[in-house]
């Protein structure tokens, strides 16, 4: 009997330890692993903020820089519009430049919209043709008459 005593004492304290251990380690892991993961988190929220500052930086850049090159292009068209006026032969001359000027810039002509067609007809899908040519699929078409 002290044998089979034995032979179940032995894996059932080695069971009540690895319990033991086990629930040891997994009390003291979880702290180890928020930890970890707050730190992860901590550094994606960094990043993303970092990322959110530069786009933030760009578009205020790019605002700059246009404004920029609209004020460029304002002081070109005054430049242009200055030379033509003190460098023209004649008002002919002039009047051509500035109204040029005024139509690149979009201040001039306007362009005539689209219309909607008159008609609401399909397209067909054949060139019309006089009543007295044969059509495409006529026996005689094509070929030359002797």
């Amino acid at each position: 009997m002290e044998q089979t005593l034995t032979a179940w004492l032995l894996p059932a304290i080695t069971l009540v330890a690895g319990i033991a251990i086990g629930f040891l380690i997994a009390r003291l892991a979880p702290n180890a692993a928020p930890g970890r993961t707050q730190r992860q988190l901590d550094e994606i929220q960094e990043r993303f903020d970092a990322y959110q500052s530069e786009v933030v930086t760009h578009f205020n850049t790019t605002a700059n820089l246009v404004k920029k090159l609209s004020q460029s292009h304002q002081d070109v068209q005054q430049h242009l519009s200055e030379g033509a006026n003190r460098l023209a032969l004649d008002e002919l001359t002039r009047q051509r430049l500035l109204a040029s000027l005024h139509a690149e810039d979009g201040g001039g002509e306007r362009r005539e919209r689209l219309k909607a067609p008159a008609s609401q007809e399909m397209p067909k899908d054949y060139a019309p043709k006089s009543a007295d040519v044969p059509g495409m699929l006529d026996e005689s078409y094509g070929l030359k008459k002797k």
